[in-house]
């Protein structure tokens, strides 16, 4: 994800077969998660994968009809992986594919990449995201969340991680740069079979107990508790400055 060498790029060269596995949520959460937030686009629209990793993502994209989604990852295992899927991946840096799109895409999908960048790295992405989007395009963000109930394992579980967010911080990244609109979701079960249900259930009942701990202790309140949340983002038309009525 960046331009410049450090230590990172040797952890990724084997980020799946040394590290990650080859993990990835099943399509019916997705189902849930995702897909209403891409609600009212075109199965034809533009879709960039940013990060795409093994591709998991693009293929499902494509079994729910958007058939011009594509990838870019910087790392050659990773994008091996995605191309077995049968999906459209190029091998590349972030900042270089976004740097010359302009108004290119109608959504752009960054899952689990901006918890990898530097404070200075996401204020040089915020802005490319913004620009390679239409007007009221989508910005579909998924990141680790340093407010989560027990956020010490995503924070410190990857030595490739650089910056944890809350929606709150994430906010302040989005919004300087023109995104409006920002909704926030967590990423905890969903009601699938009995089993998701009674997960669902039990997972109410815990965040009650947080938020009213969290209540008594700060006075605050809070509703995204789940180790990471997806975040919704949109880059909103211009402003319209209103004429005067003629007489």
């Amino acid at each position: 994800m960046r331009s410049t060498t450090d230590f990172r790029d040797s952890l990724y060269r084997t980020y799946v077969s040394g590290f990650k596995g080859e993990l990835g949520m099943a399509e019916a959460w997705w189902d849930h998660k995702y897909l209403p937030l891409l609600r009212g686009l075109h199965r034809d629209a533009p879709i960039l994968d940013l990060g795409c990793g093994d591709g998991r993502l693009l293929a499902y994209l494509g079994s729910r009809g958007f058939a011009n989604a594509i990838g870019v990852d910087i790392s050659e295992e990773q994008v091996a992986l995605a191309r077995t899927r049968g999906v459209s991946v190029e091998r590349g840096d972030a900042f270089d594919h976004l740097e010359h799109r302009q108004r290119d895409y109608a959504a752009i999908f960054a899952i689990d990449i901006l918890e990898h960048l530097t404070r200075a790295e996401l204020l040089r992405l915020a802005p490319l995201l913004h620009s390679a989007l239409h007007t009221q395009g989508t910005l579909v963000v998924q990141t680790a969340n340093g407010a989560g109930l027990m956020p010490g394992q995503v924070i410190h579980g990857d030595l490739t991680h650089q910056t944890i967010f809350t929606p709150e911080s994430l906010g302040q990244l989005l919004r300087p740069v023109g995104f409006a609109h920002l909704s926030f979701y967590e990423t905890g079960p969903v009601p699938i079979r009995l089993r998701g249900k009674l997960d669902v259930a039990v997972w109410s009942a815990v965040k009650a107990v947080a938020r009213t701990v969290r209540y008594v202790e700060t006075g605050k309140r809070q509703t995204i508790w789940t180790e990471n949340f997806i975040c919704r983002a949109v880059k909103p038309g211009p402003k319209v400055r209103p004429t005067a009525e003629l007489l």
